[in-house]
């Protein structure tokens, strides 16, 4: 089955306005003509200008979190509805350092995803292991269950895309053996046959994240399975970004 690929940049916390705004407009005009999509996820007070930046061009922008409820006394965070109405499409939920920095859980991430979907934003689900679970032989039951429990009921290839980034390659410049990412792809892929059913799960994208760089970007893109990237440090820099895009809209 075809399936688009997906590139998205996770900014992080970085960026200030005009830098944001620069890299923003530098991604939108060499994204043209490319064959894959492409999303920008910029820190939240971020998000106007990277609208504005891209204008009318096929460039989606998202979130980095988003709280499960739609209102509330809820100081800091921001609600899927509200990235919705600043003109978000998509919303990452379930992150590493979300899930480390702040403790979250399965069952957090997926009431998370619940009102992505409800504002009408595609969730970017992430899972992976840590190192020491991947040396103890759990890198597969530790994805199961962190898939398992963090899928929103409703989900759909249409609504949800799934982002495997083993904890350990994150910012490091360590990644997995070929191999092990296109076993990891399968066996997410499998999970989610049992969950969603087979013809979603052969139509759902499963991305790939942790130290993707351009140097390494056709080599992991061309894996069967794997339909895009999650990326960090290298979607600060437009040539870095724009050659990974270039490796996905090639596979």
């Amino acid at each position: 089955m075809s399936r688009t690929p997906i590139v998205a940049g996770n900014w992080k916390m970085n960026m200030h306005r005009n830098d944001g705004e620069a890299l923003a407009a530098a991604v939108s005009a060499g994204a043209d003509g490319l064959g894959c999509s492409v999303v920008l996820c910029p820190p939240a007070i971020l998000i106007s200008v990277v609208v504005g930046a891209v204008g009318e061009r096929r460039i989606g922008v998202g979130g980095q979190d988003c709280h499960p409820n739609a209102t509330g006394a809820h100081t800091g965070d921001i609600s899927a509805g509200m990235l919705a109405d600043a003109r978000c499409g998509w919303v990452i939920v379930g992150h590493s350092e979300r899930r480390t920095d702040h403790g979250e859980t399965d069952a957090q991430v997926e009431v998370k995803a619940s009102a992505a979907l409800s504002a009408g934003l595609i969730a970017i689900v992430c899972v992976g292991e840590t190192e020491a679970e991947r040396d103890a032989g759990d890198a597969d039951a530790v994805v199961e269950r962190q898939v398992r429990g963090s899928l929103p009921d409703g989900a759909s290839a249409d609504t949800v895309v799934v982002a495997y980034e083993p904890v350990w390659a994150i910012g490091t410049g360590r990644t997995p053996t070929t191999d092990d990412i296109a076993a990891m792809h399968a066996h997410i892929r499998s999970i989610l046959s049992d969950c969603l059913g087979g013809d979603a799960a052969a139509a759902t994208r499963i991305l790939y994240g942790g130290s993707v760089k351009p140097g390494n970007a056709e080599e992991i893109m061309a894996l069967d399975g794997v339909d895009g990237a999650l990326v960090g440090g290298a979607s600060l820099k437009s040539d870095d970004f724009l050659a990974i895009c270039r490796a996905a809209s090639s596979r």
